[in-house]
């Protein structure tokens, strides 16, 4: 079967595109990356998405879900054109959504009890319309509603791909939010351990966006971090955060990490006449830090790491990760059999193909839930010809 997976992440920069050909059954799948490719946001897109998620009205969201369907449903008919493929030999899309707001910590609403709460938005129904291919979207909600936090959920996708028999390997996604996989040689999905470490990409590009004034959304390459210099008191500032030191299951989003908590460090970088270099360095050295701190939680030594997401073509934020981790060895998904942008976007492809078959692809140990579950809902699509 192929599967067209889309995501966009935290960042909000864009959404990912992979058609994904994908056989087996159960937790014993293979895949075959067929073509991949980022179609980004208009810049205005960007600004008003980003500002949904911080402070967004109720007729601005309401518009941009049907937005957003719109622009997904057209990059995926454009990643299938240009794959020489037709839109009938893709079987399934998997549409993550952009995540506006998640709210995994339980609010109790009097007669009621307890509500986690989670908003993707790029209405399927319209992808469903537009290509005509079945859409599965809302993968964190069943989650949610069995108790967990509806995230991380890629680990699953790490399992099947990259579990080893005899090395214990964390990966780590470097997206707008980082998380780490914890995959201990020879153990079973059960007993897998993942949960978000804090902010990553998203913390780089809006240091980079609001010191710039606007001329740029992000750090490209790394090059601004590799002429700056560490502050070691903004440093220590960063690394107190309660997050980080919250014992997992954990997740977290622009709600913890966003306008506010990047005003309160630009605030105090700009007491210390810190420069932007200075202050995407010293960013750097936290995320890499805060990730490395994930071994707090980690029973098992682990023999290497296994770098995916955006950020690794940030050489500041992977040389970072490298000299903290070392002597373990810091490798890119890319030489693991896997194409490191993309990952995400395959991910979701393979949980909507588990949802097809309704197979349980959340992992409780991993999300808190409290028994597994099938994620995601589907829109069936049509056959009619498209233009």
């Amino acid at each position: 079967m192929i599967v067209a997976g889309l995501m966009s992440g935290t960042s909000a920069d864009g959404v990912d595109v992979a058609l994904v050909g994908i056989r087996g059954s159960q937790h014993r799948l293979t895949t075959q990356l067929k073509y991949y490719e980022t179609k980004s946001y208009p810049p205005t897109l960007r600004k008003r998405v980003l500002a949904a998620a911080e402070s967004g009205h109720v007729a601005e969201i309401c518009h941009l879900n049907a937005y957003l369907g719109e622009f997904f449903a057209k990059a995926t008919r454009q990643a299938i054109e240009r794959a020489n493929l037709n839109h009938q030999q893709v079987k399934l899309i998997g549409s993550h959504g952009q995540t506006l707001h998640h709210l995994p910590t339980p609010r109790r609403e009097a007669g009621i009890g307890p509500i986690r709460s989670t908003l993707q938005i790029g209405d399927p129904a319209i992808i469903a319309e537009r290509t005509g291919i079945t859409t599965i979207a809302d993968f964190r909600s069943r989650d949610l509603a069995a108790g967990g936090e509806g995230a991380p959920l890629a680990p699953y996708a790490h399992y099947l791909l990259f579990h080893h028999r005899s090395r214990s390997r964390l990966v780590v996604n470097l997206g707008g939010i980082a998380n780490v996989t914890v995959l201990a040689a020879g153990a079973q999905l059960e007993s897998m351990q993942a949960f978000d470490t804090g902010p990553c990409n998203m913390l780089l590009d809006a240091v980079t966006t609001q010191l710039s004034q606007g001329k740029q959304s992000m750090d490209r390459g790394g090059r601004l971090a590799r002429r700056g210099k560490v502050d070691s008191m903004i440093l220590r500032h960063l690394l107190s955060h309660p997050f980080l030191h919250a014992p997992p299951p954990k997740s977290t989003g622009r709600e913890e990490f966003g306008r506010r908590y990047v005003q309160s460090l630009l605030q105090r970088a700009h007491k210390r006449r810190l420069s932007l270099s200075d202050v995407l360095a010293t960013c750097c050295r936290f995320l890499a830090l805060s990730i490395h701190q994930a071994q707090t939680w980690i029973a098992d030594d682990i023999h290497e790491v296994i770098l995916g997401g955006g950020g690794i073509y940030n050489a500041a934020l992977v040389g970072a990760l490298q000299e903290t981790f070392s002597p373990i060895p810091v490798r890119i998904m890319d030489e693991c059999g896997s194409h490191s942008k993309a990952f995400e976007a395959i991910a979701f492809a393979i949980l909507a193909y588990q949802c097809f078959h309704g197979v349980c692809a959340n992992v409780p140990a991993v999300t808190g839930a409290g028994h597994p579950v099938v994620l995601g809902s589907m829109t069936p699509g049509h056959l009619r010809k498209h233009r």
